[in-house]
């Protein structure tokens, strides 16, 4: 954050950073909601309707901004020489993202642990990173490995272990089933060893381990 920024106001002060779509292609997306408001048997000059278009098309390109951001553009050389070695984990990382099958949410949140080898990232860069990815269109399981590789890429860490857990609003809406929690996990890393197992319920054991020892757990 800037000197005397707020949380909030460098939230938005990213969001207005974020490159936009290009008046052709807003427009390009506004004739689309309006064909498929058509397409569904719908009034697109009734009041309620009147704006939708200009709004669906706002709320997706905000929703797909991870398109136009670029793993150098976030992590902004916030890469710092370290000799920690024990494990970072950044837990409870909020993530939105869009099914590519349906385009619908899907909503979750992510775990992300690593083992340095020489370098550490900033914290918030983390969460960034996971958001860059999920504002794209997305199945899970390739949400997952894509996090893991740009660690894997931008720290050359001894390990990186990532879960990530999701409600999908396409099962939901089509089958109806209210408490569906899907989880994948996925472990990079050459001279370790990642233990991750997803307890029942809400609860997790992240268990991230070494051939020293070290360990990190949480629930």
């Amino acid at each position: 954050m800037h000197n005397h920024e707020t949380e909030l106001e460098a939230a938005e002060r990213r969001i207005r950073n974020i490159p936009r779509c290009g008046a052709a292609k807003r427009a390009s997306m506004e004739q689309s909601f309006l064909q498929l408001l058509q397409a569904i048997g719908e009034d697109p000059n009734r009041e309620g309707l009147l704006r939708t278009p200009t709004r669906a098309a706002n709320a997706f390109e905000f929703l797909t901004n991870g398109y136009r951001q670029s793993l150098d553009d976030v992590v902004n050389g916030a890469i710092f020489e370290s000799d920690a070695s024990e494990i970072i984990l950044v837990k409870d990382i909020e993530l939105y993202s869009l099914c590519e099958h349906h385009l619908l949410p899907f909503i979750g949140r992510a775990h992300v642990a690593y083992i340095p080898n020489g370098k550490v990232i900033g914290l918030s860069k983390v969460a960034r990173l996971v958001d860059v990815f999920a504002r794209r269109l997305q199945i899970q399981e390739n949400l997952t490995v894509q996090i893991a590789d740009a660690l894997m890429k931008t720290l050359r860490p001894a390990g990186v272990g990532i879960v990530v857990e999701a409600k999908h609003l396409c099962r939901k809406a089509k089958f109806g089933h209210e408490n569906i929690m899907l989880a994948w996990n996925l472990q990079r890393g050459r001279a370790h060893t990642f233990r991750i197992s997803l307890a029942a319920g809400r609860n997790i054991d992240f268990q991230v381990c070494a051939p020293n020892g070290h360990s990190c757990r949480f629930f």
